[in-house]
């Protein structure tokens, strides 16, 4: 990938989004909404380009002669041309190693987004959670949990630094 995939947020570069692209019509034809809809699926969320990224990006193959474009009803069909494949096989590498990075943080982001629905079950859950559990510790595992949301976008140092300070707690914790 060379570094090219993402940047700053889940912004794409345009060349590996027409990779992305050229795999997914090389499953089968699709027009623009279908493969919107693809990206969001095999990313889980992660990656859901606007229409204003994906469209140019399908006139694009289309001008360069990689996709093909058939009217269907109000819509447009896009195809892969024998170009576009050549053009894809050169580049298959990067293309799969994208749609692995998508269902790398896809399953990241599916159990954060578990853990935070386990964390907001009824409220019967917290009731016999408190019972369970002192005020001193529920706090603690609150204040924790709050310090750590602030740190999501914090540079790699820093997430280190965190993560290894939780280590050494978890250790203490569990009398390791």
């Amino acid at each position: 990938m060379g570094g090219r995939a993402f940047g700053m947020g889940r912004k794409l570069a345009s060349v590996d989004l027409q990779l992305l692209i050229l795999r997914l019509l090389e499953e089968k034809p699709s027009h623009g909404y279908e493969i919107i809809k693809a990206l969001d699926e095999r990313s889980k969320g992660f990656y859901v380009p606007s229409p204003g990224m994906v469209y140019p990006a399908l006139t694009y193959l289309e001008e360069i002669g990689h996709a093909t474009v058939e009217p269907d009803g109000a819509r447009k069909l896009y195809h892969i041309t024998a170009a576009g494949k050549e053009h894809l096989e050169d580049n298959r590498g990067t293309a799969d190693a994208l749609f692995a990075q998508f269902g790398r943080v896809g399953e990241r982001m599916d159990r954060v987004r578990r853990a935070m629905r386990a964390e907001e079950t009824g409220e019967e859950a917290a009731a016999d959670q408190e019972r369970r559990g002192s005020k001193e510790l529920l706090r603690a595992r609150r204040d924790l949990k709050a310090a750590l949301a602030g740190k999501w976008d914090s540079p790699r140092e820093e997430q280190q630094r965190i993560a290894g300070i939780l280590k050494r707690a978890a250790a203490e914790i569990s009398g390791e």
